[in-house]
């Protein structure tokens, strides 16, 4: 495991790897957000919903990680790169694909693929900041997992009751105002938040939204 950066300042936040994020979905944008916010050694500095947007933000604030929507860039993996070096020579690319196959250019882009989850994100955030590839185990799973088998196991796991809850949870209800919606109490709609989590393997918001969003139980508005 690569470890957290080290300190170089005083300053508490140069202790952290410093991360642009780049999606044109702005829920899922935000979940990644806060999934990496809420590990102490990362922090986002800027996000961008398209590429000018990127570039602009990745120029500015020279980031460690940048962490970006493949396909938003209509490149190829190591033309992807290359851009964005251009504007930050010291950075790091993460590239966020919906292909189970990743690509490399030179031994150093990293893809994480619609399987990764969210620990195996955050610690592939980590390698790439230290110049490392994606753990064996990452790519392997990639490789070797039928396409959507486990997410939609899950899927058929849920009652109409519990799809009802992850939606409006995942819209960024809170428990509160689901309950008001749906005309249930704050308590049934806590347990019916507990078996979602238990259900689907999710620890945290963040990752609520990324699985709505992936398997289409929100939609981002048009126009977002």
């Amino acid at each position: 495991m690569c470890p957290p950066a080290q300190n170089h300042a005083d300053s508490p936040e140069l202790q952290k790897i410093r991360c642009v994020l780049v999606h044109d979905h702005v829920l899922l944008r935000h979940g990644l957000r806060r999934l990496l916010e809420d590990e102490p050694d990362l922090a986002v500095v800027a996000e961008a919903g398209n590429v000018a947007e990127a570039l602009a933000q990745v120029r500015e604030y020279q980031p460690e990680v940048v962490i970006a929507d493949a396909h938003m860039f209509e490149f190829a993996a190591d033309q992807t790169e290359w851009l964005i070096l251009q504007e930050s020579p010291k950075s790091k690319v993460l590239l966020l694909t919906m292909r189970s196959e990743t690509q490399h250019a030179r031994g150093e882009i990293s893809c994480a693929v619609r399987q990764t989850s969210a620990e195996e994100l955050v610690e592939m955030v980590r390698r790439v900041h230290c110049g490392e590839g994606p753990a064996p185990r990452e790519t392997s799973r990639a490789q070797n997992e039928p396409e959507n088998e486990k997410l939609g196991a899950r899927k058929r796991l849920l009652t109409t009751r519990e799809r009802e809850v992850v939606k409006l949870l995942a819209e960024g209800r809170t428990v509160r105002s689901t309950a008001g919606i749906l005309g249930l109490s704050v308590k049934t709609v806590d347990a019916h938040k507990f078996n979602l989590m238990r259900k689907l393997g999710l620890h945290n918001k963040a990752e609520l939204v990324m699985w709505a969003i992936q398997k289409r139980v929100v939609k981002v508005p048009a126009g977002l």
